[in-house]
């Protein structure tokens, strides 16, 4: 049964370490090096290997020179059509000798000259009715890349949703791939597809932001949705993974996210909602172990991100980790992280696979950070939780309708990154009066723990919403995400402090709120959320207290935390505020998820999107910041790093309002 059918940049060296906020265990022994495909001189996945790890075994830039580093080309992604400033995020990979991206709203790929930055060769859909509707025209990640026949290919999912085959050496579509090049991956989700405009609206919308993943000779591919937070209809398109065959375009398999009658996990959605529930996006890049034949899916919240009366049950496959099997798309294991996710708590980055060693025992990791402000451990071959994984009982919602799931899962180790629920002793604290008004404006919402149910925006009880923390924006999040050391086991995650009140409204309320979509159609939900925003604490400061944007390092083979530092200075909002002259501030970071990698010698990270134009390099072992290097706009994404003509480069994705988007390369003076 189916469905419906080249500028310098000022350098600053650092004297002083920087201000750490915690300190932990022992430093782990080093392992041997783990080979991998973003190995060396290539960095040929969007997280530098098939395991994303964001790591290279490169040590050219080192402690003794980072503060040496400095912009050696520039290149221009608003060059190549519309895309706001602020959504760039397409971070390269390196592969046949060159770097390939995506810019602008129409998704071009670009081949670059590593060395140089000099435009190699471009690639570009026409506009045409599908991308004109499609929800993330300017949220492209990037490109995967792969060979065939011994040639080399690269693969793009425009704003459209087709996939695209293009060769490496000259950009012109492989004309053996589908149809002269391109797939269109509307086909065979279960639904009519016009060949101008698609999938009919009425059904829904779909598409992808993320890259796909090229396994063992398979595309894999995955998608993504409108927001969720005030959605029209409950009625949506699944976000289905499907395979391809990387030299013929041909597909392969198709996972429900949903499950089908008769299906592993079909019993989870209760009532007819699995008829037209839909989203469940694997919206996030994908992670693979080739040796293994499994690739590993991040998946997101089923449709309603903060409401789900009309879908009750635990809902799986919705804001799990999937691990299917490349070759025929079945499932291998999975874990879902959250049981009918009504918090908009997807997991918002490829989960990162490394070895690592438990008590004596040689264990193949995969490690999926989240939002919630954890790092779920899990054997990547078998699913079983490195660490027990303990069921505790989660707060009823007495929002009329919704069915809030008795228990949540939570990981024993390693112990959060991020505060995890709001108290008043949560509340900002720098003067005795800037605590009082934080309290006076926190009891206007209900606070609670982790998994504090949204409520009504008319409460009985007087309040106006429900405190979500960490909020839609932390802790780890796309643009940070994390990185790992496959030498000590030890992870670094990206996280921002940050809160979201959830106040739902009934659905024919949604035009005064929603901001994508139809925005003047009331949604036949019962309830919408106004959106996935929090409250500003008293006089326009932050409403809770530091830090605001960090970086922790976590020990895999111990599941401890070693150290945290804050992402950047303290905000001249903050330093310079009236009410705070005098007051003795601690180093509160940016509200900002730090872009991170790690190689050999240093953990290095940009300040990210809201935070400032800084360069950092900082020891792996201790947090103490190195050197920093200042640039000419923030980065905005996951920054990644190689080696050509014996000199390592780091490039960064930058954006910022009032400045185009742009890639910077940075390397060491040459001699």
């Amino acid at each position: 049964m189916s469905r419906t059918q080249g500028t310098g940049a000022r350098v600053a060296a650092v004297v002083a370490a920087a201000a750490l906020i915690t300190a932990g265990a022992a430093w782990p022994e080093p392992a041997p090096a783990q080979e991998g495909a973003g190995a060396g001189s290539a960095w040929a996945y969007w997280g530098g290997d098939a395991g994303s790890q964001r790591y290279a075994p490169l040590g050219q830039i080192d402690a003794s020179n980072a503060a040496e580093l400095e912009v050696v080309w520039r290149w221009k992604a608003a060059n190549y059509g519309p895309d706001p400033d602020f959504y760039y995020r397409a971070t390269p990979i390196k592969a046949d000798g060159k770097l390939f991206t995506v810019a602008g709203s129409r998704r071009a790929v670009v081949a670059i000259d590593p060395g140089t930055g000099e435009t190699l060769w471009m690639w570009r859909m026409e506009e045409n009715p599908r991308w004109e509707r499609s929800p993330r025209k300017s949220y492209g990640k990037g490109v995967a890349y792969g060979e065939v026949d011994g040639e080399g290919v690269v693969f793009n999912i425009t704003p459209g949703y087709w996939l695209v085959a293009l060769d490496a050496d000259t950009g012109e579509p492989v004309e053996s791939f589908g149809e002269n090049g391109v797939v269109d991956l509307q086909e065979g989700l279960g639904y009519p597809v016009h060949p101008d405009s698609g999938i009919a609206p009425e059904h829904g919308l779909i598409t992808s932001s993320s890259p796909p993943i090229v396994v063992n000779g398979v595309v894999v591919v995955g998608n993504s949705h409108q927001h969720g937070y005030y959605p029209a209809r409950k009625e949506n398109i699944p976000g289905d993974l499907r395979g391809y065959d990387a030299a013929t375009g041909e597909m392969l398999w198709r996972f429900h996210v949903v499950p089908e009658p008769g299906e592993f996990g079909h019993d989870t959605w209760e009532g007819e909602s699995w008829k037209y529930t839909g989203n469940i996006s694997s919206w996030a890049p994908l992670s693979a172990d080739p040796e293994r034949g499994i690739v590993y899916v991040p998946t997101d919240a089923p449709t309603g991100d903060y409401y789900g009366g009309q879908r009750p049950g635990k809902n799986l496959f919705g804001t799990s980790l999937l691990a299917l099997d490349v070759q025929t798309g079945e499932r291998v294991w999975h874990f879902q992280m959250v049981h009918h996710d009504i918090w908009n708590y997807d997991n918002p980055t490829a989960p990162n696979l490394v070895d690592i060693t438990v008590d004596g025992e040689e264990i193949p990791a995969a490690v999926q950070v989240t939002k919630q402000g954890y790092a779920y451990v899990f054997d990547r071959e078998t699913g079983e939780p490195v660490w027990p994984m303990e069921e505790r009982e989660a707060p009823p919602s007495d929002v009329p309708g919704e069915q809030a799931w008795p228990t949540q899962p939570h990981p024993v180790k390693p112990p959060p990154f991020e505060i995890q629920g709001i108290t008043e002793d949560d509340l900002i604290d720098f003067t005795p009066e800037l605590r009082e008004q934080a309290v006076k404006i926190a009891e206007r919402y209900r606070m609670g723990p982790l998994y504090n149910p949204p409520s009504l925006r008319d409460a009985e009880d007087g309040t106006s919403g429900a405190f979500v923390v960490p909020g839609a924006n932390g802790g780890a999040n796309i643009p940070g995400g994390a990185c790992v050391d496959p030498e000590t086991g030890v992870l670094y995650v990206a996280t921002e402090r940050g809160q979201s009140v959830i106040s739902l409204v009934p659905g024919e309320e949604r035009p005064k709120y929603a901001r994508y979509g139809p925005s003047q159609e009331p949604s036949n939900l019962r309830y919408v959320s106004t959106g996935p925003g929090g409250v500003r604490g008293p006089r326009g400061l932050p409403l809770l207290k530091p830090p605001y944007g960090s970086i922790v390092a976590l020990d895999l083979n111990r599941g401890e935390k070693l150290w945290r530092i804050p992402n950047g200075d303290t905000p001249r909002d903050i330093a310079e505020h009236p009410s705070l002259q005098g007051v003795d501030l601690p180093r509160t970071g940016k509200s900002a998820h730090a872009n991170c990698l790690v190689t050999s010698t240093l953990l290095f990270y940009g300040e990210g999107r809201g935070g400032g134009p800084w360069f950092h390099a900082v020891d792996k072992e201790t947090g103490e910041e190195v050197a920093r290097v200042e640039l000419p706009v923030t980065t905005n994404a996951a920054i990644m790093t190689y080696e050509h003509e014996g000199r390592q480069y780091i490039v960064a994705p930058a954006a910022a309002p009032g400045h185009p988007a742009e890639l910077l390369a940075l390397a060491l003076p040459e001699e």
